[in-house]
């Protein structure tokens, strides 16, 4: 019979051991939904049994909570695991990705050329073409002359845009270069800003030459003063990173309009998609007020090209902050951290209600309420360990210290010093967790502090004789070699994820480098076949106008037609047409443009870690399609991609299957629209 019975408990314990390996690759291959509910069945599985077999109430609670703490263990080891692996393979993507972004920046960067040249150069051409071109078919002198001077104006616009254009070489787009455009036009100068990318210098030489360009048009006479200098106060809150920034600013103060009609309308729409772009945020308008009202540019611009680091804990931390109602508990590292709260939970109060003489081991039904009620304290503040882990270990402590004062008072059973024996792992984690996340001259005191509390419980023991005092300067020494060496390898780990933002941060710089280069290429092949062709052309129109020849006027105009029809077939010859864009933020829009569909950007557009890049390019990818308008929104921890909510359901399921690996969340909207957020902290996690 004893024989029977110890086969049976060996079979359990084979089946306990199977299920939590299934439970474990449940949550390594379904979404945190699906996986956790087999964890719960398993928990109330594992329940059922002692029950039906007639155990003890006490028993069967006990039973439940060991089960819950090592099941919750195991599948959110799982978890982290199916983030690992997503992780790795966005990395790969990444990898294999980028080597198409210099040249789908180019494509981009020609686009935008191309588009420009359609809504202003082309567009005149075209209506000096037409003109021209009825004039001379209804042979009217009237008709005639008001061609010529069309095409005379027309013709003038053109060339001024074209040269615009040809003047995008980026060779000439430093801060060098804008220090020379302000001294050829004699203005107000001054720069206490000395590097920045090779974007912002760009952008910020466009807002200079624009600015100073229409303050001559509009602003004959007046004092013009250009700034370029370290941001305010008011731009770190309007930017993403607001501790990388600089501010170029252009104010006059009111002048006349040498000759009106001389703008096109479109430069300061252009500046602010440029500075945009950048990742900077763009504003003009009228300053002052009365006969001399002036104009003012300001714009701000990234000052360096670095990933935005977390601020471990956050700068104003609550724990309503971090609670499970207004954040998931299966969702991020916080899937961890809870299950390290049912663990310690389990194995404190689990294995005493698993004892045969319950409630012995409490004492009473006072000593067992305040035990409870002290294991809870002790094991809750896990729950904060990745969002605050310094103020985590002093709860903790406090904790500790608070059972070893009811311990003295003989309220607790069991005593304190079995307690940190058996649980001290608590305080050890948390050590670990403060050596991750904080500075190590903040985070030298958490050792210390665990190895002076921890000696304190340890010589509160019955079996320590002599000087207690003694005793606890010998067991805090003792604790603090332990306590040192959990606490230097999480420095180790901290260091690990520098150098990897760090590897991060130069990758993206020398990826940026590239695709600067393209983009120049681009533009240098671009104002080349300007020079030749197109804007040859346009001059020709304006001589032929002036020598009132209607005719060649119009086949001027139409040969400069001709050439940025073959400029813009010839530069498109190139288009990788069976490439699939980088798997990157950016490569949405180059996605877009192939399926039909639109995407508009929100926010600062800044550096994200490649892994989030990757899943945000998923995403959009499985919901585009032909006529779809997509929203890409950047937000301070992390992107958000929305758009119309999918008819397919197998579509809906990758999205939320791609949400949980990136460890997001996946939500709908009463209008029919769905969205993804993935949060930034999914590519340093270190669980």
């Amino acid at each position: 019979m004893n024989g029977f019975a110890g086969d049976v408990r060996v079979l359990f314990l084979v089946a306990a051991v199977c299920a939590l390996i299934m439970v474990h690759l449940l949550a390594v291959r379904r979404t945190a939904g699906s996986s956790l509910t087999g964890a719960v069945v398993l928990t109330l599985a594992v329940a059922v049994v002692p029950a039906v077999r007639g155990e003890p109430p006490h028993y069967v609670a006990g039973v439940a909570l060991t089960a819950g703490g090592v099941t919750a263990v195991v599948w959110a080891t799982g978890r982290s695991r199916r983030h690992r692996s997503a992780r790795r393979s966005a990395l790969a993507d990444y990898e294999a990705g980028t080597a198409a972004v210099p040249l789908f920046a180019a494509l981009a960067e020609r686009d935008r050329l191309a588009a420009e040249l359609h809504d202003v150069a082309a567009h005149r051409l075209t209506g000096i073409v037409v003109a021209a071109g009825a004039a001379l078919r209804l042979a009217d002198r009237v008709r005639a002359g008001d061609a010529l001077r069309h095409a005379d104006e027309a013709g003038r616009e053109a060339v001024r845009e074209l040269e615009r254009l040809t003047e995008l070489d980026a060779s000439a787009a430093g801060l060098t270069e804008v220090d020379a455009l302000a001294a050829a036009h004699g203005v107000d100068y001054r720069r206490t800003v000395d590097t920045a990318p090779a974007g912002s210098t760009e952008a910020t030489f466009r807002v200079v030459r624009e600015a100073l360009t229409n303050a001559a048009r509009y602003a004959e006479g007046a004092t013009v003063r250009v700034r370029i200098e370290p941001g305010d106060d008011r731009d770190k809150r309007e930017q993403t990173d607001g501790d990388h920034l600089f501010v170029v600013t252009v104010t006059d103060d009111g002048g006349t309009a040498v000759e009106p009609g001389l703008g096109t309308g479109r430069g300061l729409a252009g500046l602010a998609a440029t500075v945009t772009a950048t990742g900077g945020t763009f504003h003009a308008g009228p300053v002052g007020q009365g006969r001399r009202e002036g104009w003012s540019v300001r714009a701000s611009l990234p000052a360096a090209t670095v990933l935005p680091l977390r601020r471990w804990p956050p700068r104003r931390w609550s724990p309503w902050r971090w609670s499970p109602w207004r954040w998931p508990l299966w969702r991020g590292t916080a899937a961890l951290d809870y299950a390290l709260v049912a663990l310690a939970i389990a194995l404190s109060l689990g294995a005493s209600l698993l004892s045969a003489d319950v409630p012995a081991p409490f004492g009473g039904l006072l000593p067992a309420l305040v035990t409870v009620v002290l294991s809870g304290l002790h094991a809750v503040p896990l729950a904060w360990r990745s969002r605050a882990p310094g103020r985590a270990l002093a709860a903790v402590l406090s904790a500790l210290l608070l059972w070893w004062a009811c311990d003295r008072a003989g309220w607790t059973q069991p005593p304190v010093s079995d307690v940190f024996l058996v649980y001290g792992w608590v305080e050890l984690t948390l050590v670990h967790s403060v050596g991750v996340r904080l500075p190590w001259r903040r985070g030298l005191f958490a050792p210390l502090a665990v190895a002076a509390v921890g000696g304190l419980a340890l010589a509160s023991g019955s079996g320590i004789t002599g000087s207690r005092t003694a005793a606890w300067a010998v067991l805090a020494g003792g604790l603090a070699l332990p306590a040192l060496a959990v606490w230097s390898w999480g420095r180790r780990t901290a260091r690990r994820h520098e150098r990897l933002r760090a590897a991060d941060a130069r990758r993206r710089v020398l990826l940026d480098g590239e695709a600067d280069a393209a983009v120049s290429a681009q533009r240098l092949l671009f104002a080349a076949g300007l020079r030749d062709t197109a804007l040859r052309h346009a001059r020709a129109v304006v001589t032929a106008a002036q020598e009132g020849d209607l005719r060649a006027v119009r086949e001027e105009a139409r040969a400069g037609l001709t050439a940025l029809r073959d400029l813009l077939s010839g530069l498109r010859a190139g288009d990788p047409a069976d490439d699939a864009p980088p798997p990157t933020v950016s490569g949405i829009t180059a996605l877009a443009a192939r399926h039909g569909g639109v995407v508009r950007y929100v926010g600062a557009r800044r550096p994200l870690p490649a892994a989030v890049e990757v899943f945000a390019y998923r995403t959009a990818s499985a919901l585009m399609a032909v006529g779809v308008i997509l929203t890409v929104r950047t937000l301070p921890d992390g992107v958000e991609i929305s758009g119309p909510a999918p008819a397919v359901p197998a579509v809906e399921r990758r999205l939320r299957a791609l949400a949980d690996a990136a460890g997001g969340t996946l939500s709908t909207t009463d209008r029919g629209a769905v969205r993804v957020w993935l949060p930034e902290a999914f590519a340093w996690r270190s669980e």
